[in-house]
């Protein structure tokens, strides 16, 4: 297993992630470190980076790369954006943190860090036609996707940090909000490619002010899951928390809860960015991305045939990703999808459940079990534990909440025993016995494979009254799948309102 350090050097923030490197085309991030640097500040009174940003910056860098150290890297990636990239006194900052950090910064040009970010957003939603909009804090970068194929592409040239500098004196901070959104407009009617966009557009949010805005929508509505990738903000929503936040004064917005104080003076900036694309788009939402330029990278890093085409399983990709972290029996897990995919559609007429719903019965087949990575005993809780703070990619967040229920269901306990209403209150009475029947439905197939032996190999079930008969195809002695199966059929009845017989 090889470790690998990033380090994305930004305009307001700086970031170091450290991960570790599967075979197969994996990476699980480990650890990280951000720093706010502020690089961009009093840039546009001449261009230059000013010296006390420099020392900030310098001196962050020598923690990162105590950390780095601490964990044995062998590789070291060091991106450096916006804010450098226009310096004038780029190269002597370069050769400064060269010789005092021991550490060599690659500057990407626009279209580089344009790469990175639209690999990270691609290989981590299943979004097939998208807008991604990544507003950093001394540029925004705006990339155009369709089928998966990037369309275009541009870098604003300002950011948060920048807009707040040179609006900061343009009245009241109502008035400062508004007269960035002006500002913005007009660069926004300079992108012929923005007014020809495909109807079927989504909006997705990429940084770490939207990641912010995400938290303070969760905070708001006390939404359960405190999880920033794939979470959903009608503009409606987002009206109401830009309403609130665009007069209030800089003291005033660091009492905001979910607001992070190093980013509170600059949050406004950000939020005005985003109006100004609302007013000029036909937007309805914004998607938060939870990954970026870094995790655009370790894609590249880690499975470097992404440079060329996407990943194409985006969940089973991410799945996978987990199963290899935590050393589970693969084979089973694949053994327990087969069998749970072969009960979906043999009973489908009794079940009536959507295609859809294949992505939750997925994940919670395949990842049943992960909790024993902890301890084997209420191995189920700890499997639904964590699937919920998994942050899988490819899966929308209501769905990873019941794929984390159905895989709790697969032993013993029903609903009632978890500790899971905070998140049944987001379910709907359709999508909570849809729960049921597809935890019925892993238990059983996680039964037909109790010895991980694939004894069990087929199954075919007959709708005969108020019976089902379940046949089973085998081979090799199946006496322990089948006893463990009886224990099942209250629970199936309890979901599908007929007897369970099973052959």
């Amino acid at each position: 297993m090889v470790k690998i350090a990033i380090i994305d050097l930004g305009s307001n923030s700086a970031r170091l992630v450290i991960a570790n490197i599967m075979p197969g085309g994996y990476f699980m991030v480990i650890d990280e470190l951000k720093e706010p640097v502020r690089l961009a500040q009093d840039m546009e009174i001449d261009g230059f980076l000013r010296p006390l940003r420099i020392q900030q910056t310098i001196k962050t860098l020598k923690t990162f790369r105590t950390l780095y150290e601490s964990h044995g890297v062998s590789k070291v990636f060091a991106y450096a954006t916006a804010a450098v990239r226009r310096a004038k006194n780029q190269k002597s900052f370069i050769d400064e943190v060269q010789s005092s950090c021991g550490i060599k910064l690659q500057v990407l040009s626009q279209e580089e860090e344009a790469t990175f970010v639209y690999q990270g957003v691609i290989n981590s939603m299943e979004v097939p036609k998208g807008l991604i909009v990544d507003i950093g804090g001394g540029s925004v970068k705006m990339i155009y996707y369709n089928r998966r194929v990037m369309i275009a592409q541009d870098t604003l040239p300002f950011g948060a940090v920048t807009l707040s500098e040179k609006f900061a004196r343009h009245g009241t901070p109502e008035e400062c909000q508004s007269a960035i959104t002006a500002y913005v407009t007009e660069h926004l009617e300079r992108l012929e490619w923005l007014k020809n966009l495909d109807p079927e557009t989504q909006l997705i949010g990429v940084g770490g002010s939207l990641r912010n805005l995400g938290k303070i929508s969760r905070k708001l509505k006390k939404y359960p899951l405190d999880m920033a990738h794939n979470y959903h903000i009608p503009f409606t929503e987002f009206e109401t928390i830009y309403d609130t936040i665009k007069p209030l004064a800089p003291e005033k917005l660091m009492r905001i809860k979910g607001l992070s104080s190093a980013r509170a003076d600059i949050f406004p900036a950000a939020l005005s960015v985003v109006e100004a694309i609302k007013n000029y788009t036909d937007f309805n939402e914004i998607i938060i991305g939870g990954a970026g330029l870094r995790e655009g990278a370790m894609f590249r890093y880690a499975c470097p045939t992404v440079a060329e085409k996407p990943i194409s399983d985006i969940l089973g990709h991410s799945i996978y990703t987990l199963l290899h972290h935590f050393d589970m029996n693969i084979q089973h897990a694949e053994h327990v999808f087969d069998l749970s995919m072969q009960l979906f559609r043999q009973l489908k007429v009794i079940h009536k459940l959507p295609r859809p719903y294949v992505k939750v019965l997925r994940v919670a087949s395949m990842m049943h079990d992960i909790g024993t990575s902890l301890k084997f005993y209420d191995h189920h809780k700890h499997s639904m534990y964590i699937i919920l703070n998994s942050n899988l990619y490819g899966i929308p967040q209501k769905d990873l909440i019941m794929a984390s229920m159905v895989a709790a269901l697969h032993y013993r306990d029903g609903l009632e025993q978890l500790d899971c209403q905070k998140y049944l209150d987001l379910l709907n009475e359709e999508e909570i016995s849809a729960v049921r029947k597809l935890g019925v439905i892993v238990r059983i197939a996680e039964c037909f494979d109790r010895s991980c032996g694939g004894a069990i190999v087929g199954l075919s079930c007959d709708v005969l009254g108020d019976s089902v008969i379940l046949k089973t195809k085998t081979q090799g002695d199946c006496t322990l799948e089948i006893k463990d199966a009886l224990g099942a059929l209250n629970e199936f009845k309890r979901a599908f309102k007929k007897n369970l017989e099973i052959l």
